[in-house]
């Protein structure tokens, strides 16, 4: 997961200035150059779960597909806003559990993820499919193009995810077809080829941001009930 921006020692130090009754939560994340909503989720992760629920964990955090479904239906049942089932069941952020959201809705399976510290120095390049490879980028730039995690979830090695991003983004699909390093770069092909790549790239970015507002909606109905 991404690094935090704060350390467990200064998030706990908000919250007990909030709970201490030294300022409202506007106050104190004025006061502290952070969003309320993260000041609320803090508060609340500390009533659930105490101190605890702030230390670093030695690596990222594993999560079974059963802990992700019942997590996702919790949402979906009214049991609690995505805030308050981040703060009950102590899942690293929000944004962890609105993605396992996305996958429910888009009827993708979920699956367990136990990372894998070492993936940078991962040296054995595993074979995949063209569906895989794809598979593999879609969920890295889901995730901010996080290629170590992305490289545990699916046990390939960090250069392979990196390279397969690399290349999708400047070719589409067409940039995760094994060709043994015989793939022309921009420069190397002509001016319609090139426009021809350049309007694969829009059009994905499009369809990017499209996928996110849809989603986004989806998720303001769920948390205003």
């Amino acid at each position: 997961m991404a690094k935090r921006k704060h350390s467990a020692d200064w998030m706990l130090a908000r919250v007990r200035e909030y709970l201490s009754g030294k300022g409202s939560y506007r106050q104190i994340a004025r006061a502290n150059g952070i969003s309320e909503r993260s000041l609320r989720g803090w508060v609340r992760k500390y009533e659930k779960q105490g101190e605890a629920s702030f230390m670093d964990r030695a690596g990222n955090a594993s999560y079974s597909k059963e802990f992700k479904a019942s997590c996702v239906l919790a949402v979906l049942r009214g049991e609690g806003s995505i805030d308050n089932i981040v703060a009950k069941y102590n899942i690293s952020s929000r944004s962890v559990l609105r993605h396992w959201m996305k996958q429910y809705n888009d009827h993708i399976e979920l699956k367990d993820y136990d990372p894998k510290r070492e993936v940078y120095m991962a040296g054995a390049r595993k074979k995949t499919s063209l569906s895989e490879r794809k598979e593999i980028v879609e969920y890295c730039l889901s995730h901010g193009k996080n290629y170590k995690d992305t490289a545990a979830h699916y046990d390939v090695s960090y250069s392979q995810v990196y390279d397969w991003v690399r290349k999708y983004v400047a070719d589409g699909e067409a940039g995760l077809t094994d060709r043994r390093g015989h793939h022309k770069t921009d420069e190397e092909v002509d001016e319609m080829e090139r426009l021809r790549r350049e309007n694969r790239r829009l059009k994905r970015q499009l369809e990017e941001q499209e996928r996110l507002v849809y989603f986004l909606k989806k998720l303001k109905a769920l948390e205003g009930r």
